[in-house]
């Protein structure tokens, strides 16, 4: 039976849990994921817990806590100026708490998130750029279906 080694092609089917069994991520119930290991499509600490398995193993990984997204970072939280704000996306947009926005990378090429968790008078508002699952324990569960 093939193994999973660095840069296999997966087909696979994955849950990934949060504290208390919150469903992030399903496939169990649709079409299987593909992917290529390596590529970034998973975090790391997840591909190296699937490095070795062999196709057709169906499995539960539990990943202590910050494990799988890094431990929380106080300086990923930062207030963001309501200029920069219009200055990136919509002027007329209006910010609330839960709100999840794309920011673009510095080199244009890419994006990532923050979530609004404060909304200030004059418009200004607090991001966490934390992964949303940092410093939290994650359980990947896994039916590896093709390796190659």
């Amino acid at each position: 039976m093939p193994q999973v080694q660095e840069g296999s092609f997966l087909t696979l089917h994955y849950r990934m849990s949060g504290p208390g069994g919150q469903v992030i991520i399903n496939t169990f119930d649709g079409q299987p994921a593909t992917l290529s290991l390596g590529a970034g499509e998973l975090s790391p600490a997840i591909e190296q817990h699937l490095l070795g398995l062999e196709e057709g193993t169906q499995t539960v990984i539990e990943l202590e806590p910050g494990e799988a997204f890094g431990d929380r970072q106080p300086d990923m939280v930062q207030w963001v100026a309501r200029k920069l704000l219009n200055q990136l996306g919509d002027p007329n947009e209006q910010y609330k708490e839960g709100d999840v926005v794309q920011f673009p990378t510095p080199d244009g090429l890419g994006s990532y998130a923050g979530a609004a968790i404060e909304v200030r008078e004059d418009g200004a508002v607090l991001f966490d750029f934390n992964h949303p699952l940092a410093g939290q324990p994650v359980t990947f569960e896994v039916q590896l279906i093709g390796v190659l």
